[in-house]
């Protein structure tokens, strides 16, 4: 309910629309730009309020909160994008269907929609730019803790495997004015990633390609990145991946690969990547993965786990190199 909720506010820019003080229900219904029912409205944003997500300050009045301001899409700290994809309808219908999972080990997305959901997504356009603008999200989130917790001195072609937007790749060249990148990604992704690499200013020093990394990825490169890659596939499919990444980095004397990615943590206390596990198995059919696991799959595509690194974010800097 509260995750619907939230869903109504994003649409309805609730968040921006206080951000510059309190408004009353009215005026946020006006707003919007839609016809609405205005009790229906107070209702939803009075059970956001009871959670921290916005404030009543007086009858039918309402204020921002610090949680509210990440809803902002206006804002340089923005997970507008991110909270829009987890709580879009699509979401509740398969989550929905969690037993299938649970009964078959196959994502519910592929009862829900009837195909695999990276093949469901060029289908269905809206759907895909909604994913896409989410993990760019994601990524401008969570790539300064990771700049700051991993030194990448030292590397001359950064590619970037299955980079989307391009994010991460364009952080990090930002911040090393001497390494060139590549950005890897499906034809479709690709092209909507010329505009954002354009907007940062690094068309000469960012080359593209596309193509499946089941079957190939471009050479050249001393360090190959993944961004929340290898978490989509099982182990075989995974191992495939950092396989053909391994074969480019034949005769690279300082050669690795690195992945960004959640390291599960034993016990019980709270983890998102727990809950980011759940995600894996019902859209995807990938999994987040313990340390144990790492090393394993490092060492069936032929790596070895040099280091794990956390950072001040929900993910970790995993660096191998060739055994």
């Amino acid at each position: 309910m509260l995750s619907a909720a939230l869903n109504v506010a994003i649409e309805l820019r609730i968040a921006e629309q206080v951000a510059a003080g309190r408004k009353s229900v009215s005026a946020l219904a006006a707003g919007s730009g839609r016809a609405l029912n205005e009790d229906a409205l107070y209702r939803v944003l009075r059970a956001l309020a009871s959670v921290g997500i916005f404030s009543e300050v007086r009858p039918r009045e309402f204020a921002s909160t610090p949680p509210a301001e990440f809803l902002r899409g206006d804002v340089p700290w923005t997970l507008r994008e991110l909270v829009r994809w987890l709580s879009e309808p699509l979401h509740f219908r398969v989550h929905a269907e969690l037993m299938h999972s649970v009964e078959t080990g196959r994502p519910s997305v592929e009862k829900v929609t009837g195909s695999p959901v990276f093949e469901f997504f060029p289908k269905n356009r809206e759907l895909s730019e909604l994913f896409n603008d989410a993990m760019t999200n994601f990524s401008r989130a969570i790539v300064p803790a990771v700049l700051e917790a991993y030194d990448f001195s030292g590397v001359n072609m950064l590619v970037d495997i299955a980079g989307g937007h391009g994010a991460v790749l364009t952080s990090i060249l930002k911040q090393y004015p001497t390494m060139r990148g590549l950005l890897f990604d499906l034809d479709h992704v690709v092209a909507g990633a010329a505009p954002a690499i354009r907007a940062e200013g690094l068309d000469g020093r960012v080359q593209t390609a596309s193509g499946d990394f089941f079957k190939a990825v471009p050479g050249g490169g001393d360090l190959y990145l993944m961004k929340h890659i290898i978490h989509d596939w099982d182990d075989e499919r995974a191992t495939l991946i950092l396989k053909n990444i391994r074969r480019v980095l034949e005769g690279q004397p300082n050669g690795r690969v690195v992945l960004l990615e959640s390291v599960l943590q034993p016990g019980n206390e709270p983890d998102l990547g727990k809950l980011i596990d759940l995600e894996m198995l019902t859209f995807p059919g990938g999994l987040e993965r313990t340390a144990d696991q790492f090393t394993a799959l490092f060492t069936r595509a032929g790596f070895t786990l040099s280091r794990i690194v956390p950072t001040h974010s929900p993910v970790s800097v995993i660096e191998a190199r060739p055994s």
